[in-house]
């Protein structure tokens, strides 16, 4: 059996765009309003833009880890 690779599917923007489609589809099945569902669908796709970012420098960090290549802030 194959292990799932979490970190490339949270940082991946065709899984966040299915979540979304998902949820909006679903509450509009429901009996949602469309514009509730569209709020909806804007907070999944701001968390996934966060969270995919968070991943994202956290793995560019751990890469420079040990190789002297840091970055340095403006203004040093």
């Amino acid at each position: 059996m194959k292990k799932i690779d979490w970190v490339r599917k949270l940082t991946s923007r065709k899984f966040w765009l299915s979540i979304a489609s998902f949820v909006a589809m679903l509450m509009v099945a429901l009996g949602q309003p469309e514009a509730t569902a569209t709020q909806v669908t804007s907070l999944i796709m701001a968390g996934a833009t966060v969270i995919g970012y968070v991943i994202g420098e956290g793995l560019a960090d751990s890469g420079n880890a040990g190789t002297g290549e840091e970055e340095t802030k403006e203004g040093e």
